[in-house]
């Protein structure tokens, strides 16, 4: 088949004898990214390829493979991928430069055995991870496809804490009973974590704090579904909500609260009056319920926040500041190596930007704090490229589900983990495809903000892959 400029499409140059399915032309940028869901939240983050070891979680392994499919189409001219200007796309390829930019440093002297897989494992995880930004920013290409991933990560997010509160309420943990032909568990199974006789469930995760971090994120994203649902669907959106919000304080963390905390400031000062009103409603019957229902978390709860600086969590915590100052001023700016700094090895930080700090130095969280930054203000931006009122709140809630992860990720050592940095950049994709779209007027109404913008701006740009993409 020839395209009306006489051409061959870029699916028949790369299959000009017919062999490819049919279906090809149906797998986008939002197909890859859900496939990239589903392994990132239904597969226990302990499982793993066993030959790869701590790198070898399948969704880590297809995040490095969309990353040198990213790569491929961004050269090939066939392929039509948006090299327009994407704030997103420069901050994660920043992040992911001075990681490597560490890793090299690491390796000009001989590493401990473990400390060298550690370093080969983290440089393979950033490159994961900047390939699902990148394929999110630069490839989703329509507000109706943004809207389906959205909604399918929402879905994830219910169903971990549709387990977590299983987890919650009986004690046990299916997770451990879930064995997949060709993965192994990476670590030990161990009972679920308990605090003051409650447990801490963490679904698919590998730690309930890790559990609430991503809870959190998918939190204000499931609240705008919710409200912007059409009558038939708006029952079931509300009972995502529910279900989520739930499981967030059966994490009896304090993170939890703080997240929600988080969230509530960056959304509620944006929303109606009346709509905030009914907020506060619920919150108080939400907390009265709690009490009620699970007699002793809210008193746990109190505690953890009336003991700061006294128990041995936050202990822990302040002592790590101490005890890393000579480890920051061995290396202090481009750090020891991302993955490194390992906990038995060495001891436990609880936070993130310290052990960026630790092993990538001051360069390195000086980008990882870019890299947020830079996820809220483009979110914002969104939000001010568009007047109507659904791309506004759309916006708003991932400019809030980006501040929860930034919050969290002092809470504990986030990019250790597989679930909540690989939903992190994830969400850093869809911000750069909601600013991408909102600026082209596919989000609500054609944006004056761009000069560049012209009646084919769309299909020059933001076509997957060639003409494949508009059959």
């Amino acid at each position: 088949m020839v395209s009306r400029n006489g051409r061959r499409s870029s699916a028949e140059m790369l299959d000009p004898v017919g062999v490819l399915p049919r279906v090809a032309h149906r797998i986008d940028a939002v197909t890859l990214l859900t496939l990239y869901t589903l392994l990132l939240m239904a597969i226990p983050s302990a499982l793993v390829f066993s030959p790869l070891g701590g790198s070898g979680g399948p969704a880590t392994i297809l995040s490095a493979a969309l990353l040198g499919y990213y790569m491929v189409i961004w050269l090939h001219p066939a392929f039509k991928v948006d090299r327009h200007r994407q704030p997103i796309r420069v901050a994660g390829v920043l992040f992911a430069c001075v990681n490597l930019a560490a890793y090299v440093s690491a390796n000009r002297h001989t590493l401990p055995s473990l400390e060298g897989n550690g370093a080969d494992r983290g440089i393979i995880s950033v490159a994961g991870w900047l390939g699902v930004l990148l394929i999110g920013a630069d490839g989703i290409d329509s507000a109706d496809r943004l809207r389906t991933l959205l909604r399918r990560i929402v879905m994830g997010g219910t169903a971990m804490a549709t387990l977590g509160v299983t987890q919650f309420f009986t004690g046990l943990d299916a997770t451990k009973y879930i064995v997949i032909p060709g993965l192994i568990r990476q670590v030990p199974f161990t009972d679920l974590l308990t605090r003051d006789n409650l447990n801490r469930p963490s679904a698919t995760a590998a730690h309930p704090l890790e559990f609430a971090a991503v809870l959190a994120m998918c939190l204000p994203l499931a609240i705008h579904q919710a409200r912007f649902a059409p009558p038939e669907l708006r029952r079931r959106r509300w009972i995502q909500v529910a279900v989520i919000g739930a499981g967030l304080p059966m994490t009896v963390s304090r993170s939890a609260f703080l997240a929600l905390t988080v969230a509530a400031l960056v959304l509620l000062p944006t929303w109606p009056k009346p709509d905030r009103r009914r907020a506060y409603v619920v919150l108080v019957i939400s907390a009265g319920l709690m009490w009620v229902a699970i007699p002793g978390l809210l008193g746990t709860i109190r505690n953890l926040f009336f003991q700061v600086g006294t128990d041995t969590s936050s202990a822990s915590r302040s002592g790590a500041y101490t005890s890393a100052a000579p480890f920051i001023a061995q290396h202090p700016w481009f750090g020891r190596g991302f993955g490194t700094f390992l906990p038995q090895t060495y001891f436990f930080l609880d936070d993130q930007y310290l052990g960026t700090t630790i092993e990538t130095g001051i360069i390195g969280v000086l980008a990882l704090l870019t890299l947020f930054l830079t996820g809220w203000a483009t979110a914002r931006s969104a939000r001010r490229a568009s007047a109507d009122p659904q791309t506004r709140d759309l916006a708003q809630c991932l400019a809030a589900s980006i501040a929860v992860a930034a919050v969290t990720f002092s809470t504990f050592d986030a990019l250790a983990f597989a679930i909540a940095p690989g939903l992190t950049y994830l969400l850093l994709g869809c911000i750069g495809a909601t600013w991408r779209l909102a600026r082209a007027g596919q989000l609500g109404g054609r944006s004056a903000l761009d000069p560049r913008l012209d009646p084919g701006y769309a299909d020059q740009s933001l076509g997957w892959v060639g003409d494949v993409s508009r059959r």
